[in-house]
């Protein structure tokens, strides 16, 4: 048997990352912001590279910075473009230091950039109008691409799913459960909400150590609306991989229960995604989540997001799940 081959009952159980990284890796699978821990090699950069995904996934922040940072080197290098092309370039103020030259050629070009013409300062001789013409056709693109950025980046839909802090191992009816919770972050509404949970971790057949994936059965996978929380539950009965699983047996396991929500967005009638994962060490036992419902004078119901973390202790009843 090849180090990739599997038994027909776990081909589709161990989510395409394949037996050999399963077997290898050490470190989490799944970050808790969705991300992968895998990397790949072997191809040229610019082939591994997508600019515009890449400004398209970058956050707010590191865009801004960026459309900042490509506007005052822009105006830098037409600036030094008007300076070499001679003291008489440009006809305005009258300047005796190159810092007065380049300072005048600066603000030109951010005048010229952003086709705002004061006209107290303007080219003079055929060098001076070809970069003026450059810079022109530069800053119409650029403002063009900018918009078009913008606008891409406001209509991508995008799930903002809160997930606790950690999960736990709590009482359920007669058994105990595996848990967590999620929350919609944003005001929107979200539609036919699934959730799918798989747990990973070391198992022992036949004398051979190798990981095991198992998709696990909840309470409910589904939900058709999603206005306050959902405490997602995989009911830890005789068929569950976590029965009679003690909390030492389950940590020596390296155990990672691995997330994924998906739900229609209703703004923008379209499917979104969200994924995390929790490590054997993210898991309480011995706990259940507090309440976070809260109601108001008019007989509303509601929760408080800031609670959706706050776990509180239960009696110990021995053994495993």
């Amino acid at each position: 048997m090849t180090p990739d081959a599997q038994r027909p009952e776990d081909v589709n159980k161990d989510l395409g990352l394949g037996s050999r990284v399963a077997e290898q890796s050490r470190s989490r699978f799944l970050n808790r912001d969705g991300s992968f821990n895998v990397s790949r090699s072997g191809l040229p950069f610019t082939r591994t590279q997508n600019i515009y995904h890449l400004l398209l996934t970058m956050s707010w922040t590191k865009f801004f910075l960026l459309i900042v940072l490509f506007y005052f080197l822009s105006n830098l290098i037409f600036a030094f473009a008007f300076v070499l092309c001679g003291p008489t370039a440009l006809r305005g103020p009258a300047v005796s230091t190159f810092g007065e030259q380049f300072g005048q050629a600066f603000f030109f070009s951010v005048q010229t950039l952003a086709t705002i013409g004061y006209g107290g300062i303007s080219p003079n001789g055929l060098a001076a109008n070809i970069v003026v013409t450059i810079e022109a056709l530069t800053g119409l693109l650029g403002l063009t691409l900018a918009a078009g950025l913008l606008f891409a980046r406001f209509s991508r839909p995008s799930a903002r799913i809160l997930f606790s802090r950690n999960a736990v191992i709590a009482p359920y009816l007669d058994m105990k459960a595996f848990e967590f919770r999620i929350a919609n972050e944003r005001s929107n509404e979200l539609i036919d909400v699934q959730v799918t949970v798989v747990l990973t971790r070391m198992e022992t057949h036949s004398g051979k150590r190798s990981r095991k994936f198992h998709t696990l059965k909840l309470e409910r996978n589904q939900v058709k609306f999603f206005p306050l929380h959902l405490v997602v539950v995989h009911p830890i009965d005789s068929a569950s991989p976590l029965h009679q699983v003690t909390k030492e047996a389950f940590d020596a396991s390296d155990a990672e229960f691995l997330v994924l929500i998906t739900a229609l967005d209703e703004t923008f009638s379209q499917n979104v995604h969200s994924r995390s994962s929790y490590k054997f060490h993210e898991v309480q036992w011995g706990a259940r989540f507090s309440d976070m419902f809260i109601s108001s004078d008019h007989g509303e119901v509601g929760i408080d997001l800031r609670r959706i973390h706050d776990i509180e202790s239960v009696p110990s009843t021995g053994g495993g799940p």
